[in-house]
């Protein structure tokens, strides 16, 4: 149908620069598709990686379709071991506020699951963080407080699943 342009490499700081600026204009689609742009010409682009997976976690509790194994694709290419497991969290808390902004039976319990996951990899990445940088800790803490703050509990099991 359409045979789309083909970004210039010098223009690549310009385009990161303008898809962070979306994301701030509450625009993740248009912050996507930049990032889309980019990594069609610099595949390996790390801080495109990051704002395209920012951009399209951004769009979690506005009913659009986000399929996670694609962000799950742009994870695991992020090639920091800190960062993978910070913006993996990212996913994961935005996911669970997503959940529970819903309102709907079941969503407190997969928001609880949701953040518990989120704390996981919180930990994960406190365990490989740089010296002095505490954002996990308070990303942890964060997600802590909602869990205590909503009394969220985790999905109970039927009591017949286990008998035989």
């Amino acid at each position: 149908m359409f045979e789309l342009k083909t970004l210039h490499k010098e223009a690549i700081p310009a385009a990161l620069e303008r898809a962070k600026h979306y994301r701030l204009l509450n625009e993740p689609g248009a912050a996507q598709s930049i990032c889309l742009d980019i990594l069609q010409v610099d595949a390996d682009n790390q801080d495109a990686i990051i704002t395209i997976v920012l951009a399209m976690s951004d769009r979690f509790g506005k009913d659009y379709a986000i399929g996670d194994s694609q962000i799950k694709d742009y994870l695991t290419q992020i090639s920091d071991d800190y960062e993978r497991a910070y913006y993996t969290g990212i996913v994961y808390e935005r996911r669970a506020k997503a959940s529970l902004n819903k309102k709907m039976p079941g969503s407190e319990n997969a928001a609880y699951d949701f953040f518990v996951q989120a704390m996981d990899w919180f930990a994960k990445a406190e365990a490989v963080r740089p010296a002095g940088n505490d954002d996990v800790i308070l990303r942890w803490n964060g997600c802590a407080r909602i869990i205590m703050s909503n009394n969220l509990k985790p999905r109970e099991m039927a009591a017949d699943v286990c008998d035989y």
